[in-house]
């Protein structure tokens, strides 16, 4: 799930979206880094005239407590999703075989960490968003609206106001459905669950099952998902495994506003 508050200089505003929060070119990536431990990063274009908290639902294993997740600081790593796209882009070589490119354009409260560029916070389960910093503190009528997270943990993340490109945002969790990868892409943009939502969203992730990378074949697949040409450059924090394929697969247009999972 992808959703906002608005946050202004007297607080926060009781309700989404009380200004526009225009998102595009959203980005995850995703792998299991240790047996019931996922890594997730997450970037996207952001346009916001106030500063905003998106909220990322996710299914931590009941009763892990308030140290379950652990953020990763990817400041330094501003470009991670254009060089993974980089890595779908058929090298010359190829493309002189009749190849093509791939690229894709009261009581206590909760701890607050400052990662990179953003503040976030952890909070374990919706009863705790009381707990929460009061600037990012979202009005009931969210959960309502999608209840399946009832028994979810939540990452809150401060975005500052502004056109940019966020540089990602980064995590890890003990996760419930540890042979099975997270992708948070159910949209929640306007205070209400639509049961179709527009989709820009490009996933990656990388499984142990997938050894090889494509040599020959105009389009590199593994389960529907593409291959890329080149290994990854680096580990980007320990998120990712250099000399392990990265794959990637696209979500355009309409489709059932739903949360995507795939085989770890």
């Amino acid at each position: 799930m992808c959703c906002f508050s608005v946050a202004t200089p007297i607080g926060l505003v009781a309700r989404l979206f009380a200004r526009p929060v225009h998102v595009s070119a959203t980005n995850l990536f995703a792998r299991m880094l240790a047996p019931g431990v996922q890594g997730l990063a997450y970037g996207m274009n952001l346009d916001a005239r106030d500063p905003v908290a998106m909220v990322l639902p996710l299914p931590v294993v009941p009763g892990a407590g308030e140290d379950a997740v652990t953020f990763v600081d990817l400041s330094k790593e501003p470009e991670m999703f254009t060089q993974l796209a980089a890595m779908f882009v058929i090298p010359r070589t190829q493309a002189r075989k009749g190849g093509f490119s791939l690229a894709l354009p009261v009581r206590k409260t909760l701890v607050v960490h400052k990662v990179g560029s953003f503040v976030a916070s952890y909070v374990p389960s919706r009863a705790d968003f009381a707990r929460l910093d009061p600037r990012f503190r979202l009005p009931e009528v969210l959960f309502e609206a999608v209840p399946r997270y009832a028994d979810h943990g939540f990452a809150v993340f401060q975005l500052a106001p502004g056109k940019v490109t966020v540089h990602p945002m980064a995590l890890t969790f003990p996760t419930r459905e540890p042979s099975r990868l997270f992708f948070p892409t159910v949209h929640v943009h306007d205070g209400r669950f639509h049961p179709r939502a527009t989709f820009d969203h490009a996933l990656y992730f990388q499984t142990p099952r997938c050894t090889e990378r494509p040599e020959t074949l105009p389009i590199g697949s593994f389960e529907d998902s593409e291959v890329a040409w080149s290994l990854p450059p680096r580990d980007y924090e320990g998120l990712v495994v250099p000399g392990q394929p990265m794959l990637r697969r696209t979500l355009r247009g309409k489709r059932a506003n739903e949360d995507t999972w795939m085989a770890a």
